[in-house]
């Protein structure tokens, strides 16, 4: 029996996931709450425009691809009250609300620790300080394509990378909104049709191709799997790929940990 095994979403684009019960999928296709958020470089603190849609690339922001030690900060959102609290480790690295005072504390504490990381290099290029926390705060928008999507993969998927590595490989990585249980190894890749996930049915889209993104360990912040070429090379795919892209066919709702997942 197919299952749902865990459910994330998270509040900051590129930063640490929430872990939920439950998540509200928007009949827009995006999960409620989900990437509300996003530190963006100075030069691109507006959306760009693709098929008619707002879209915010994340080559133009902080993400994990280019800045794998964000993946070791540690980071809590209170929707309800606007206040984001980040910690490396056990560090505490900033508490703020999301008003225009907190903010500048928030960017300023977030590129003073960016510049203490090997990844410093990266905000020496021309546009890209001062860092801009955008967003606010609630409209989910910051997702790495213009239209909304909700992201799957298969737990066994991840469980079956792991074994080719000695590095710590889990779900994390993946930073999907759905983990499903009781498929095989990429068996999610041979959806097509409906997918229905709780009472919500969905349209399947496409697979999901990754990045460097899923190389940065989330533990330490260190890229520490060649986890691109295992993909392509001992699992022999064409394009390094894990998990699934779906859109609710006939408006959203509500998925919960241990929902039935049933392939029509």
């Amino acid at each position: 029996m197919l299952t749902v095994e865990a459910l994330y979403r998270y509040p900051v684009k590129g930063f640490t996931p929430e872990a939920c019960e439950q998540i509200v999928v928007q009949d827009d296709g995006r999960v409620e709450g989900d990437r509300v958020l996003a530190f963006r470089f100075a030069d691109a603190v507006e959306p760009e425009d693709e098929d008619g849609l707002p879209y915010w690339p994340k080559k133009r922001g902080l993400a994990l691809m280019d800045m794998p030690s964000l993946a070791r900060l540690r980071l809590s959102y209170d929707s309800d009250g606007g206040h984001l609290t980040i910690r490396d480790t056990d560090e505490l690295l900033v508490d703020a609300g999301t008003d225009e005072a907190g903010r500048q504390q928030i960017e300023d504490a977030v590129t003073a620790w960016l510049r203490e990381t090997p990844d410093a290099r990266h905000l020496e290029r021309p546009g890209r300080l001062p860092l801009r926390l955008i967003g606010d705060g609630v409209a989910s928008q910051f997702q790495d394509r213009p239209r909304g999507y909700v992201s799957v993969h298969a737990a066994a998927s991840v469980a079956a990378l792991g074994r080719t590595t000695d590095a710590v490989v889990d779900d994390r990585r993946f930073r999907s909104n759905v983990v499903v249980a009781g498929i095989p190894p990429w068996g999610d890749l041979e959806w097509q049709g409906r997918v229905r996930i709780g009472d919500i049915v969905f349209a399947v889209q496409r697979p999901i191709v990754r990045c460097a993104a899923i190389m940065a360990n989330p533990d330490t912040g260190l890229q520490d799997a060649p986890l691109l070429r295992i993909l392509t090379r001992e699992f022999e795919q064409s394009a390094p790929t894990l998990g699934v892209l779906l859109l609710p066919e006939s408006g959203g709702g509500t998925l919960r940990v241990g929902d039935p997942v049933e392939v029509e």
